[in-house]
């Protein structure tokens, strides 16, 4: 019993060492726009996917969130891990009132229906550059 407690100790140290500290809050509802680090051969680039959060799973270093866009007609869901490192930017462009956990929902509809209440608060738009770059120390 005491080697599983501190087995769960030490994967806990490792963790953190590759969380992210710099994260917005992120709720279900919310339209963000996340940067993504894309390899194209010898070249890599920021690539932006914007929709909106329909999902989110939090798990420590495990954390993700569904975003789900609509590209001429058809829909695009996509998994993010949030301390992957091929996440270089997380900006908040609009929170929706929303009152369930899941919104799955959205998944069966179109156009005008897949609109959500807007939640109006004084804050400007949140943006927070998430890439963080490790020391060689350890290395």
């Amino acid at each position: 019993m005491a080697t599983m407690t501190k087995l769960k100790q030490i994967v806990q140290n490792i963790q953190h060492e590759y969380l992210k500290s710099q994260l917005p809050e992120i709720r279900v509802g919310d339209m963000v726009r996340i940067g993504v680090s894309i390899q194209e051969g010898n070249k890599q680039r920021v690539q932006p996917f914007e929709g909106t959060v329909i999902a989110q799973h939090k798990s420590g270093l495990n954390t993700t969130i569904t975003v789900r866009k609509t590209l001429q007609g058809v829909g695009i869901e996509r998994v993010f891990p949030l301390h992957g490192p091929c996440i270089t930017s997380i900006q908040i462009i609009r929170r929706a009132q929303v009152s369930r956990a899941k919104l799955y929902y959205l998944r069966n509809r179109t156009g005008k229906a897949t609109r959500l209440k807007e939640k109006f608060s004084s804050l400007p738009p949140v943006w927070v550059q998430v890439s963080e770059k490790k020391s060689n120390a350890n290395k």
